[in-house]
């Protein structure tokens, strides 16, 4: 089984009033070996797992890095919440050093703006040519993904319509969104190498592509999701990906060619996730079409199942995926807590409650025949 590592960033905000705090020189205590690290902006935190093969594992971890975050949000009065954008207003601050200095005087206002929570899902690949082989096989399913992460309704004190909003204000970078189909791991690096000596990006950190090659590990990093509210959703959406990941290597090593959709159709199909996560339709990663959301995820599912089954993950993987859609996205528990009282305050004291609790993965046989439990989220 292939090796999972999962990054999330964190929003750190006042435990009184819910804006946004800069961590300040709490940020220079960080320490890799915590699995703790700054981010541009002194308002986030970032956490990093070590690589697992296991779920409950990973689930151990994230919890962990969590707790950790909070700890350390804590010590200035604050706490570390999974909230991929701020719900209230904020004026941020940038981290100190050169290259974020250097962002900030070339990306003008998309960086000072730049306060944004993702979720990055690493999975080890034995070479670079098999890396691309998976990025080109999984590019139409990572809309999916991002649906399913979606938690990021509010931006600047008001609803932005968009179950995402995070990958909107994103995808103002020049190198963010979906790619073409790469081919081979060569016309992939000359890209890349193009893309430098275009002298945009300051430096391969900056190749914000939705799944890119690590240059930094021997994985993919696949880049397009949320900071999930949920501890469990950021398990799933781990095993997700590297189902993924091992589906299209066993396509690659067959002979199946990826799905000729275009960078135009793929970026269409995440704009139809953005906006609605699972609360309405989703553009079909095979045929392009819109589609109900559940059809969609289900789709999903049955594509990733054998791998699944090899992995003896099925029945938790399924479990964990039955939970999210019962319960609904970060984006849906947001709107509904803001329902229920008008105040985004609540919205924030809400999230850090649900972002402290731990993940569990289940346990058990993989249900099999007439036992297999329903997925009807009407259920």
């Amino acid at each position: 089984m292939r090796r999972v590592g999962v990054e999330e960033e964190f929003l750190i905000v006042d435990c009184a009033d819910g804006g946004a705090v800069a961590l300040g020189e709490v940020l220079e205590s960080l320490s890799d070996d915590d699995g703790l690290s700054s981010e541009m902006k002194q308002e986030q935190i970032e956490t990093c797992t070590l690589p697992r093969t296991f779920l409950h594992e990973l689930a151990q971890d994230i919890t962990g890095r969590r707790t950790s975050a909070d700890a350390t949000a804590r010590s200035v009065g604050a706490r570390s919440v999974a909230l991929a954008t701020s719900p209230l207003p904020v004026q941020t601050t940038t981290t100190p050093g050169l290259r974020y200095e250097q962002m900030t005087q070339r990306f003008g206002l998309t960086a000072v703006e730049q306060l944004t929570c993702g979720c990055h899902v690493h999975v080890e690949v034995a070479s670079d040519q098999e890396g691309v082989a998976i990025l080109d096989r999984i590019r139409t399913w990572l809309p999916v993904l991002l649906a399913i992460s979606a938690n990021s309704p509010y931006w600047n004190a008001v609803d932005s319509g968009y179950a995402s909003y995070r990958s909107q204000a994103w995808n103002r970078w020049p190198t963010a969104g979906p790619c073409e189909v790469f081919g081979s791991a060569a016309a992939y690096h000359r890209q890349v190498q193009d893309i430098l000596a275009s002298g945009v990006p300051l430096d391969k950190g900056q190749i914000y592509f939705d799944a890119r090659l690590s240059h930094r590990h021997p994985t993919i990093e696949v880049r397009v999701g949320d900071v999930c509210l949920f501890a469990d959703d950021a398990v799933l959406l781990a095993a997700l990906v590297r189902g993924l990941a091992e589906t299209a290597a066993r396509q690659w090593r067959d002979g199946v060619k990826p799905v000729p959709a275009s960078a135009l159709q793929l970026r269409l199909a995440s704009w139809q996730a953005s906006r609605f996560g699972l609360d309405g339709e989703l553009n079909h990663p095979l045929t392009g079409q819109p589609r109900p959301a559940f059809e969609v995820v289900m789709a999903l599912l049955n594509h990733i199942e054998p791998v699944l089954v090899d992995q003896g993950e099925l029945h938790a993987v399924e479990t964990l995926l039955f939970q999210l859609l019962m319960r609904g996205t970060g984006a849906t528990r947001q709107r509904r807590t803001f329902a229920k009282s008008g105040s985004l305050r609540d919205v924030i004291a809400d999230a850090a409650e649900a972002s402290s609790l731990p993940a569990a993965v289940p346990q058990g046989p993989v249900p099999q025949g007439p036992g297999k439990p329903s997925l009807l989220p009407s259920e």
